[in-house]
């Protein structure tokens, strides 16, 4: 009994019992989550080696993350060329950055492939996956257990990233002590690794069923003759209401004027939460413990996948406490004491000191991406969530991108440190904006019946 309410309270059983397109999805996220977690232990290590300066390497990444305004076209229209056709999109332009950095050298070469294609400087999601990934699973789920599904969506990617970070440390220490490769010839393995894993993520989407896209649900009751609710959900299954809600749809969808508002707040707080985020990406990091410290590549992939992996732990946890004291809360009081570790990373002189205030980071940084994503796929109209959740990730990577050349010019001049205390300072403000902003916000499940028929007349 106990292991049965252990099971219940750790969301186990909606994750056991969700459909076969939300495990699909979540394999997704693992598969690329490692791909991610791998490349950012050696993406600056690999820039460095071909002796591009710490401003260019900061100039690389920040432009990376501009070119996350093609990921936002591909949100936009999602809903309307098909979920699982972008998500194949995006898996291609993975694998094309994989096999460009797995066979050039050249700066140029390199810019253009992370700008066009998909590389993650920080170790975390970039691409337009995660904005139809969850505006899906929202779809796909029930609201009482969404925010386990989000948790769980979580967790598992968090599990890729501190697994690809793990092996590939160690691969790298391995080909270049026991195979003699040099540094570069190992790096371009990770790269030539993302691709394939981008191919068979590629694949995979292939597998998703016609479920996964957005529906149009009607709520009339059955009356003889007619077509009930259950009915007119089914793809194929027409009624007048859904033949004129298909002519309303266009491939831009629109935005209601009650979500704008909401919308432009969230923007502005993820912007300053952005900003710090870009300030010290996890490539960033790992590059100022291998300057400061000396680490070989092996340890650094330890610490870092044990930091991915307690971020993974911590998330879980973060679905349960969200059901008692509610989303905005867990988001804010889980964020907050991480934005302070992180201000702190750097005054220790000691490698133990600096672990410490990295774990305290890493245990509580990603407590607030589940409750994070359940608020906002409460807060919109579930036609809209695909698009909203795209336009907010784009306004996010945009704030993002100045970080990194900021702290590339930081680290040249010999004042990374700063990047922390800046970046820690600025999570804090977003964390009371968050606070002062959405404490009294009352969310409403935009999936029940009454919901989905005030849009229909709207």
């Amino acid at each position: 009994m106990a292991i049965q309410r252990l099971f219940h309270e750790l969301g186990l059983h909606s994750l056991f019992a969700s459909a076969l397109d939300t495990k699909i999805i979540i394999l997704q996220r693992f598969i690329r989550f490692f791909a991610f977690g791998g490349s950012t232990i050696v993406l600056a290590l690999y820039l460095h080696e071909h002796d591009i300066p710490a401003s260019q390497i900061g100039l690389f990444m920040s432009l990376t993350f501009v070119g996350d305004i093609i990921s936002f076209g591909l949100s936009l229209v999602a809903d309307g060329i098909g979920r699982k056709h972008v998500l194949a999109i995006g898996a291609l332009m993975m694998a094309f950055s994989g096999f460009t950095f797995a066979t050039s050298g050249n700066f140029w070469i390199l810019l253009f492939a992370g700008v066009v294609g998909i590389i993650s400087p920080n170790g975390r999601e970039i691409g337009p996956f995660t904005s139809i990934e969850e505006s899906t699973l929202a779809h796909l789920t029930a609201p009482e257990i969404r925010s386990d599904i989000f948790a769980w969506y979580v967790v598992i990617g968090s599990a890729g990233s501190a697994a690809g970070k793990f092996v590939t440390g160690w691969a790298v220490q391995q080909l270049q002590n026991a195979r003699g490769w040099t540094s570069i010839r190992s790096y371009q393995a990770v790269f030539f690794t993302y691709a394939i894993l981008g191919m068979l993520n590629f694949t995979l989407a292939w597998f998703l069923s016609s479920g996964v896209e957005l529906q149009t649900p009607v709520t009339k009751p059955a009356r003889d003759g007619e077509i009930g609710e259950e009915d007119a959900l089914l793809p194929g299954v027409e009624t007048e209401q859904t033949q004129e809600l298909e002519k309303k749809r266009s491939l831009l969808p629109k935005i209601s004027r009650e979500s704008r508002g909401i919308i432009f707040r969230l923007c502005c707080l993820f912007a300053v939460d952005s900003l710090a985020s870009g300030l010290v990406p996890a490539s960033w990091v790992t590059y100022f413990f291998y300057n400061k410290f000396d680490l070989p590549t092996g340890s650094l992939g330890t610490i870092f996948s044990i930091m991915a992996i307690l971020s993974a732990i911590s998330s879980v946890v973060a679905a349960s406490l969200s059901k008692r004291i509610g989303l905005i809360n867990t988001m804010v009081f889980t964020h907050l004491p991480s934005a302070i570790a992180l201000a702190l990373i750097p005054i220790p002189s000691s490698l133990t000191g600096a672990i410490i205030f990295l774990i305290i980071r890493s245990s509580l940084a990603s407590m607030d991406i589940a409750p994070k994503a359940a608020f906002l796929s409460m807060v919109v109209q579930p036609g809209e969530r695909t698009a909203v959740m795209g336009f907010i990730s784009v306004v996010r990577t945009f704030s993002q991108s100045c970080g990194p050349f900021i702290t590339g010019l930081l680290a040249q001049s010999g004042n990374f440190w700063v990047t922390f205390i800046v970046a820690g300072s600025l999570k804090a403000a977003y964390d009371l904006g968050l606070l002062a902003a959405f404490s009294h916000h009352k969310v409403q499940d935009r999936d029940s019946p009454q919901a989905i028929s005030e849009e229909l007349e709207a």
